[in-house]
């Protein structure tokens, strides 16, 4: 594809990630895009391959701040600290977009698009080496990776959408949550050891 002067890959995935973060991934589309960029959708077209496209870069762009913000969250520190940091860089990250978030589903395989597979699993594979460094074996590190994700998108999903209406703090039951997954994390570090 060609590339059209004054916009490259980083205006369009901005602008879709302002885009979706205010107003919602299904709002991302070709039109608003190029409406916020001040220029004509046809011409995004030199730079994505369609809605799908579009939808890709996002997820792309959002894992590349994922990432950043993880790297940031465990910088001198390791262990049960670097999980509990790492999960509370999910959760801001989550909180702060919603629609980037939001574009990581569903999630490819590296046989489907090896970029973005890479892209997206780069995030994971620093939880798993956080879990390595603790001992624990690389098939289980992955296995719990997955445990501790599904705990954080669950309960970020049920925060987005007002899914918790008892009386209490939602906070203490995120920690909560995040220390129990840490805890039979480090129960099984401590198996291998």
């Amino acid at each position: 594809m060609g590339r059209k002067a004054g916009i490259e890959k980083s205006d369009i995935a901005q602008a879709a990630a302002r885009i979706a973060d205010r107003d919602g991934l299904d709002a991302a589309t070709l039109s608003a895009v190029a409406r916020e960029l001040g220029i004509k959708t046809p011409s995004l077209y030199n730079h994505v391959d369609g809605l799908e496209g579009l939808r890709r870069l996002l997820a792309i762009h959002g894992s590349e701040i994922v990432l950043s913000d993880f790297k940031a969250a465990v910088d001198g520190i390791e262990g049960a600290e670097a999980l509990k940091a790492l999960s509370e860089a999910d959760r801001e990250f989550a909180s702060r977009h919603p629609g980037l978030y939001s574009s990581f589903l569903p999630a490819p395989t590296e046989e489907s698009d090896p970029e973005l597979y890479t892209a997206m699993a780069a995030p994971a594979f620093l939880v798993a080496h956080v879990m390595l460094d603790m001992g624990i074996p690389q098939e289980e590190a992955l296995h719990l990776v997955r445990a501790l994700r599904a705990l954080l998108h669950g309960f970020l999903e049920l925060e987005a959408n007002r899914g918790f209406g008892m009386p209490i703090d939602i906070d203490e039951s995120f920690d909560r949550s995040v220390d129990l997954m840490i805890e039979a994390i480090t129960a099984a570090a401590a198996r291998h050891k």
